[in-house]
């Protein structure tokens, strides 16, 4: 029987409208990010009011197990009720997170000798992670859905490269619209706003949801074709208890340790990177976003490539050992202190992009050669509740490094850091990244995953 996935021009329909969603989530995601410094001039916050705040998106991920929650409810009730549902938590955790930042709700006032601000912040921002990763889960099993056994890896690298639009504009444009919808007096920037682009990733995120529905109607065409009835998997219902066949998984665990490692020397990372190029590189701050902006094109272009890659000729714990290699190589350069130019730092910014499109790109298509189809959705919501360890832990850690031990000088307009140690931390992380790699390859050799094999089976 002709199923609605074996037409390519349907995939590729299906591949654009969720990772138009996906990009949706990531411009709120890094949105914050070029605007430290505003944060810290306008509302009074520090490194570690940052650190928490941008911690704050793995907090109810890792510590309530909404992430895992997300991934057997996905399992068992399907892809359409867990992506609308999850779309619904991004743009509710962007509405508290917004009206934090606009000073709508209770600014005064401390909990636990936090900022209220921050807290309320954090509270919109750890919503929001809960319904970006349990998307994330979701679009990814939607990928292996309609693209196994075809251009799998591809698939899943142009859907980062898309999902990567988004990080590209929050960089690049968070800084131009705070200044933009700031107060002037006498043609001077007196005061930014700085919730302006919180307001902006909420209007993409309804646009997002609207795209999500569109593509509901082509998963409830193929899971009838199927004889499904809720895009939950239909040749076996999953149980709880096959939990237990993930977690007992060697392979699993060595994909998920490679996840949390290197993915948290990205994206805290980025975070920071902005703050790196004007206290580092000395960049102006309304230029400074467009260098980190670098590293998603970079993934845009390469992602791809390297997938189709993988598909064709195998090698994926290859291309994640030396993917991760490059990732160390970056981190040590921006932490010696040698070539403290833009152009410098523009270079390192082009070698990380293509770290990031290695890793990635053999990464999560390898899953599907170890776990179970009936099991990937449990799957990858543990291997994203083990990296949202990392991607809550890590700023946390480095914005309070920068305070303690980092502070160059203070005055009354901003505060200057040396990020020599940061640099270094994300540095080891690569380096526990590329070790598992190693071992993963080991492994594999034993096991016969077949993760060295291409994936396009003739």
């Amino acid at each position: 029987m002709h199923k609605i996935s074996d037409s390519a021009s349907v995939r590729w329909t299906v591949m654009i409208l969720v990772s138009f969603t996906m990009m949706c989530g990531y411009i709120l995601t890094d949105v914050m990010a070029p605007l430290k410094g505003v944060l810290e001039s306008e509302l009074g916050w520090n490194s570690s009011d940052y650190g928490i705040f941008s911690g704050a998106y793995g907090y109810l991920n890792v510590f309530l197990l909404m992430i895992i929650f997300g991934g057997l409810i996905l399992d068992k009730f399907g892809i359409r009720f867990t992506g609308l549902t999850s779309a619904l938590l991004m743009i509710i955790g962007t509405a508290i997170k917004y009206l934090a930042i606009e000073g709508i709700l209770p600014t005064e006032g401390a909990i636990f000798g936090i900022k209220m601000q921050v807290v309320l912040a954090s509270l919109g921002f750890a919503v929001f992670g809960v319904g970006c990763e349990i998307m994330n889960i979701t679009v990814t099993k939607i990928i292996v859905k309609w693209f196994k056994g075809k251009e799998i890896a591809l698939a899943l690298g142009l859907q980062v490269a898309i999902a990567r639009i988004g990080t590209i504009i929050a960089l690049m444009f968070a800084m131009p619209i705070a200044e933009y919808f700031g107060v002037m007096e006498n043609g001077r920037l007196v005061d930014y706003n700085q919730s302006m682009p919180i307001l902006m990733c909420l209007l993409f995120l309804c646009i997002g949801f609207i795209g999500f529905v569109g593509y509901t109607f082509y998963d409830k065409k193929l899971d009838a074709q199927a004889g499904s009835d809720n895009g939950a998997d239909d040749e076996e219902q999953f149980k709880v208890s096959d939990v237990s066949k993930v977690v007992k998984n060697r392979g699993f665990w060595l994909i998920a340790i490679i996840c949390v490692f290197f993915y948290s020397a990205v994206f805290p990372f980025l975070k920071y990177a902005t703050d790196l190029m004007i206290n580092k590189y000395n960049v102006e701050p309304s230029l400074a976003g467009i260098i980190p902006s670098i590293l998603p094109f970079g993934t845009m272009v390469l992602t791809p490539f390297f997938g189709m890659m993988y598909d064709r000729k195998g090698y994926g714990a290859s291309i994640m050992i030396f993917g991760s290699l490059l990732l160390v190589l970056v981190h040590l350069f921006f932490a010696l202190p040698v070539l403290n130019y833009w152009w410098f730092a523009t270079i390192l910014m082009f070698i990380l992009g293509a770290a990031f499109s290695l890793v990635p790109s053999a990464m999560w298509p390898s899953v599907p050669k170890i776990i179970d189809d009936k099991q990937l959705g449990t799957a990858y919501a543990l291997i994203f509740w083990v990296q949202n360890w990392g991607l809550m832990g890590f700023p946390l850690l480095i914005g309070w490094v920068l305070d303690k031990y980092c502070i160059t000088s203070v005055t009354e307009e901003s505060v200057r850091y040396n990020y020599t140690l940061p640099m270094v931390v994300f540095a080891v992380l690569g380096v526990v990244a590329m070790l598992f790699a190693v071992i993963l390859k080991r492994i594999d050799k034993k096991n016969g995953y077949g993760l060295e094999e291409p994936n396009i089976k003739s």
